[in-house]
């Protein structure tokens, strides 16, 4: 919340369950699919709640778990790692700016690379890691969403990440821009 409000957006929080027709109707210019614990997999309403955003046609954003939820919207599988990962040392590989990044990671699930290879018509793979070159980014071709396994947000933790939240509001503006084909100010809706 604190990297998006810094951004200046105006944001509602929604708990988890909430029906997609009561968020839509706070009219937001983008959604967030944050973090949070447990096994994606056994999350259906979740699941379900990303596929109608993007439908929608919104821009999207995931982090952690909602990475996770994203790439299960789409049907690429998840699975319990051999070893999660934790803490704030993660080297992560950004494969379209080619820079590396140290992150901040506590997730014991990640996304099926099998799974997204079979599927690079849909998916392109953003991000890995240099430890276990496990999935750690995703971005959607067909849709204006893209996800990160780890969290940019990090509080203590590294800072490297942090540009994905301007892009996910770059994203929005250009979104608005092309609905209004007029100028966005910094006050987004998120």
């Amino acid at each position: 919340l604190r990297c998006m409000s810094e951004r200046g957006c105006y944001l509602k929080v929604f708990p988890a369950k909430t029906s997609f027709e009561e968020i839509k109707a706070w009219n937001p210019d983008g959604y967030f699919l944050s973090n949070g614990p447990g096994d994606p997999a056994s999350m259906e309403y979740a699941v379900e709640t990303a596929k109608q955003i993007l439908i929608e046609d919104k821009p999207l954003f995931g982090i952690c778990l909602g990475h996770q939820l994203l790439a299960l919207s789409i049907g690429i599988p998840t699975y319990k790692m051999h070893n999660g990962h934790r803490g704030i040392n993660h080297p992560v590989l950004n494969l379209v700016s080619g820079k590396g990044e140290i992150t901040s990671q506590n997730h014991g699930f990640g996304v099926s690379p099998e799974a997204i290879r079979d599927n690079e018509d849909k998916v392109e793979i953003t991000h890995k890691n240099l430890n276990d070159d496990t999935i750690e980014g995703i971005r959607l071709k067909a849709h204006k969403a893209f996800s990160v396994q780890y969290h940019p947000e990090a509080s203590p933790g590294p800072h490297d990440a942090r540009y994905l939240f301007d892009d996910f509001i770059q994203m929005i503006d250009k979104d608005k821009n092309a609905l209004t084909n007029t100028t966005v100010t910094t006050s987004n809706t998120t």
